[in-house]
């Protein structure tokens, strides 16, 4: 159950790498100046990615909660 664990690990840190790049990705926006509609715009194009990055995130972490209990 070490693989599961570890596996799990490298899923949680990549999910928050992705969700850093999101902060960092909304930061520029909203420092950029750009108008409500266009800044709207770059947002929903960082929402997915925000999302998917979560998503790895908590399975990752689920991944590691049942390597741990099983191990």
């Amino acid at each position: 159950m070490e693989y599961v664990v570890w596996a799990g690990t490298a899923l949680s840190l990549l999910g928050l790498a992705g969700i850093i790049y999101s902060i960092v990705a909304v930061s520029r926006a909203r420092k950029a100046g750009l108008s409500d509609d266009a800044l709207r715009a770059r947002i929903s194009r960082i929402l997915p990615i925000n999302l998917g990055a979560l998503f790895v995130s908590m399975i990752g972490l689920m991944a590691v909660i049942i390597g741990v209990w099983l191990g």
